[in-house]
């Protein structure tokens, strides 16, 4: 009897590391197809924003551009790890047509924390910004939470910065801004980074491997019975 429940147990963990194993080839055609319009997305000619009623849908990556006039006075810094070392992400509001619209203008080093030491790059009239849209960040970064109340941000949480820039009505995703050059060269724009882990094949793999190693072990304990 303990032969034949072990091998149930066997059986059962092969079914089990099976479904897994599908599981994870289907999140890899998903992973494939979203890595595919991503690219499509970011190498297309810029566009008008869609529609107000598709500001919720799946509009990360998608380039565009967007006219407005910046409110530099409630600008906020979030901290950024880039390639061109640790700083802060100037994330601006853009007043538009459609509405209040964050955009992220780029990475600052420490010493143009100071929004005096870039009033070159503070343009007062209607300006044009071409970049990605891209979804919001909320509750903060790795093993730190925004703390609005202090002005201290590990992430774009949108919804957090409109409520702490007092923004009233925010468009609900932000904007990364292209690597057009801000006069006095900072902040540095298009330093986004489109990176997506695509691990399943090895995973699926692995659960499969698991799966008729599980098979065998049941095939060896049933014969081993018999044999006896």
């Amino acid at each position: 009897m303990r032969r034949v429940a072990f091998a149930g147990l066997c059986l059962a963990l092969a079914i089990l590391f099976a479904g897994l194993g599908i599981w994870q080839v289907e999140r890899r055609a998903w992973k494939l197809d979203l890595i595919a319009k991503v690219e499509g997305r970011v190498h297309a000619a810029p566009s008008t924003l869609p529609p107000r009623d598709e500001w919720q849908g799946d509009n990360a990556y998608r380039r565009v551009r967007v006219t407005g006039t910046f409110l530099h006075d409630r600008e906020t810094l979030v901290q950024a790890l880039t390639a061109l070392g640790g700083g802060w992400w100037v994330l601006t509001p853009l007043q538009t047509q459609d509405g209040i619209i964050l955009v992220n203008r780029g990475y600052v080093p420490d010493d143009r924390r100071d929004r005096a030491t870039r009033q070159a790059a503070l343009p007062t009239g209607p300006v044009t910004v071409t970049g990605l849209m891209r979804d919001p960040e909320p509750g903060g970064g790795f093993l730190r939470s925004n703390d609005p109340a202090a002005d201290r941000w590990f992430s774009r949480d949108v919804a957090a910065i409109a409520r702490a820039r007092q923004l009233g009505a925010t468009a609900p995703f932000f904007i990364d801004a292209d690597d057009t050059p801000n006069t006095g060269g900072y902040p540095v724009g298009g330093l986004t980074v489109i990176s997506f882990r695509n691990n399943h094949l090895s995973y699926a793999v692995t659960w499969f491997a698991l799966a008729l190693l599980s098979v065998a072990g049941a095939v060896i304990v049933l014969r081993s019975g018999r044999r006896r």
